[in-house]
């Protein structure tokens, strides 16, 4: 094959990936995306965000319709079939990747499936159906993500270990699940097993699930999941795994440092993520790598070598889908030579538990171990009408504001559709809102996007729907 020139090559078409790919297109800049994948949108689309909240809406129908019976709603047991489960989820992935190739074709960007290696700073060959293919370029932009970490400990061989990318598939319902790490895919994915019908166990290392959100927060999910799970088991680290017919044996060693046997149809390995950068040939380029092996960037998203840009979950940072679009922008502005950088950004992240969790901004914990002046506003679900409307009192919506300014820091919520919510918040903290723009900004009844409102007006002791007033001066 002959060699191809072009503006810019981007490596992996993830949502970092082709979001780059479609910006500099829209820039009027010749792109080449290259995606070792036939489908592209990534992990995220494929096997990750997209399927993982289609089983998760569907299994939660279950628990709702168990639920409905003290409404004087009842329904019969539900009947499952995988396959027709399988087949839906499915659909909706397919769906979204066509419109992902529609997009890339109408706007002019070309698709190479095949593996890339970079044979210098600005030279990529790509490993084709067809042969090689030699991609040279002014600029390369790498989205190549990352993959779920799976310990040798862990690594058997045995199908019945699955990582998230095997439990998305639902092969079966296994009727004793392990789950092996209590952060947000732990938790999401052993929420549909339990739905299903599975008895889940949750063991983590640390002393308790989803770190990094604030304790009051992660709260009412840790309640909900002691009632949807069989157990919960913190400051528990497994230490043996083994196959045993055609169970799974596993010996865990908890806070007692007793160990315990026990036996389990399948087990989840969910304890984080790790960068895609083996066979890359990133050694034949200046770019430089952390410990972890993520590649070290600027704030506009540019490594040690001129001609190399890397975005998302291959630039370390948090591993999350929306920051890696972000970023993708970020990369391209800087390309052509806009003014752009990914410092300050607002991240916001979402737990899709039942509760949901979302938070953006610093974390009370953040601020306090700043040593900032905080006060910290909270309104009660269980005095939103909405909430109630809804039977779900249990969440909670808070403001971390800076007191000498009143600007809005912060924002964390749990609760149903927390995740939907939390945007307002990345707007009011992005735009410096104060806590008072929030108060006074009328928001419609009864929704839950009044809580936001309240939480604001619990800051100056005038919250209509709870009792909160506010200190007095000294």
């Amino acid at each position: 094959m002959d060699p191809i020139h072009t503006d810019i090559v981007v490596l992996g078409a993830g949502p970092g990936g082709y979001a780059a790919a479609f910006y500099a297109a829209d820039l009027g800049k010749k792109v080449l995306l290259v995606e070792q994948e036939k489908k592209l949108g990534g992990v995220c689309l494929n096997r990750g965000c997209i399927p993982s909240k289609a089983l998760l809406h569907a299994s939660k129908m279950i628990y709702e319709a168990r639920e409905s019976a003290h409404r004087g709603i009842t329904f019969g047991p539900p009947q499952i079939e995988l396959d027709k489960l399988r087949a839906w989820k499915n659909s909706i992935v397919d769906k979204l990747a066509g419109g992902v190739s529609f997009l890339a074709k109408k706007r002019g960007v070309q698709v190479l499936i095949g593996r890339g290696y970079f044979e210098g700073s600005q030279s990529l060959r790509v490993e084709t159906s067809e042969g090689q293919q030699v991609v040279t370029y002014d600029k390369a932009i790498i989205a190549v993500g990352s993959k779920a970490a799976m310990p040798k400990v862990f690594d058997l061989g045995n199908p019945r270990i699955m990582t998230s990318t095997e439990a998305l598939e639902v092969e079966e319902i296994p009727e004793d699940l392990l789950v092996v790490g209590g952060g947000y895919i732990g938790m999401e994915m052993g929420s549909v097993y339990a739905n299903l019908g599975s008895k889940v166990v949750v063991v983590e290392a640390l002393a308790g699930i989803l770190s990094g959100a604030d304790p009051d927060l992660i709260r009412p999910v840790e309640q909900f999941a002691r009632k949807l799970f069989r157990e919960l088991r913190f400051n528990t680290k497994v230490t043996q795994m083994s196959t045993k017919a055609k169970k799974i044996r596993v010996v865990t060693e908890g806070p007692d440092k007793v160990e315990k046997e026990e036996l389990f149809d399948r087990v989840l390995v969910s304890v984080g993520r790790v960068p895609r950068f083996h066979d890359l040939g990133l050694e034949n380029t200046k770019i430089e790598q952390d410990e972890r092996g993520f590649i070290k960037v600027n704030d506009k998203q540019e490594t040690a070598d001129p001609a190399l840009l890397a975005i998302g979950d291959i630039a370390g940072g948090v591993l999350l889908a929306h920051k890696a679009s972000k970023e993708a922008r970020v990369a391209v502005e800087t390309i052509v030579g806009e003014p752009s950088t990914s410092a300050g950004v607002i991240i916001p992240a979402v737990v899709f538990t039942d509760p949901e969790l979302a938070w953006c901004g610093l974390t009370e914990s953040e601020a306090r171990a700043k040593g900032m002046e905080i006060e910290v506003a909270k309104f009660p679900w269980g005095a939103s009408g909405r909430a109630l409307t809804m039977d779900r009192p249990d969440g909670l919506t808070k403001l971390v504001v800076e007191l000498e300014t009143e600007r809005v820091i912060g924002v964390g919520m749990v609760g149903h559709g927390a995740g939907e919510l939390i945007a307002e918040g990345v707007v009011a903290i992005e735009m410096g809102a104060t806590v008072r723009d929030l108060a006074e900004s009328v928001h419609p009844h009864p929704t839950l996007s009044e809580t936001i409102m309240e939480a604001a007006e619990v800051f100056y002791g005038v919250s209509t729907h709870t009792f909160s007033p506010k200190k007095k001066e000294e």
